[in-house]
């Protein structure tokens, strides 16, 4: 049986490289297959597998924050400059607290939002998790809901169709237009965002921290519509306050 799977995936690996510039169309029913030659967990299986030690490295970053756990809403601030992923709780008076940074260990692109299907680029704007994904090549994951309808709208503006998918927060420190944040700070927001309740969580993804800094002198070429982009980010970030570490 476990000759059968080793040639199972030396075919798939073989089918992949030559599928390359296919890559788009063909991802996710490889994926597939993989993740069932792996075996399929269940978000419950994850959180039972990971649970213990995450909530273990979480507690002292909640009692810091005099927030109770699970907290009521979370928000999530990746920030591409700063390779920073910023955690922000919420308890039952509705205040947002800032509860811990996380380094982003493998970003792909420049500054600017993402406009197309293969350009590398971490989307801009502000997103919700559409699902968790406890069976990732890329150890566990949380779906971004990239592109969202302002994006898709933007799209029809500009005449591009093909605006891309499969947006990620996983682990691991490999990153096609996804934030890679380590196996162990993986394990920490899946089992956070899932006993929190996805519908409680909002994602902002910003160029730079507007709260603390202005962009760089010298950006790529953006689009007309990115300046109002910029100011919808920086409301969302000052309504969150600034960091005290």
């Amino acid at each position: 049986m476990k000759l059968q799977r080793r040639h199972i995936l030396l075919v798939l690996l073989v089918l992949s490289v030559c599928a390359i510039p296919f890559r788009a169309h063909l991802r996710r029913p490889v994926v597939a297959v993989i993740q069932v030659m792996k075996g399929k967990k269940t978000i419950s299986d994850r959180v039972s597998q990971y649970g213990e030690a995450a909530r273990k490295r979480l507690a002292p970053q909640f009692a810091n924050a005099k927030v109770a756990y699970p907290p009521c809403g979370v928000t999530l601030v990746g920030l591409k400059a700063e390779r920073t992923l910023q955690v922000w709780v919420s308890g039952n008076d509705g205040k947002w607290t800032h509860l811990h940074d996380y380094p982003i260990l493998g970003i792909s692109g420049v500054l600017g939002p993402k406009l197309k299907e293969g350009d590398m680029q971490v989307p801009e704007g502000l997103y919700r998790v559409e699902s968790l994904n406890p069976n990732s090549l890329y150890h566990l994951a949380l779906r971004v809901n990239y592109p969202n309808s302002q994006d898709r709208l933007w799209g029809k503006q500009d005449g591009r169709s093909k605006l891309g998918s499969d947006i990620m927060i996983h682990g691991n420190t490999g990153s096609v237009g996804c934030l890679a944040m380590g196996d162990e700070a993986s394990e920490d927001l899946f089992v956070l965002i899932a006993e929190t309740g996805i519908d409680h969580v909002s994602i902002i993804l910003a160029p730079v921290d507007f709260r603390t800094r202005q962009l760089p002198s010298q950006m790529p070429s953006l689009p007309p519509w990115a300046g109002q982009l910029y100011e919808t980010i920086k409301k969302e970030l000052q309504k969150l306050g600034v960091s005290s570490t």
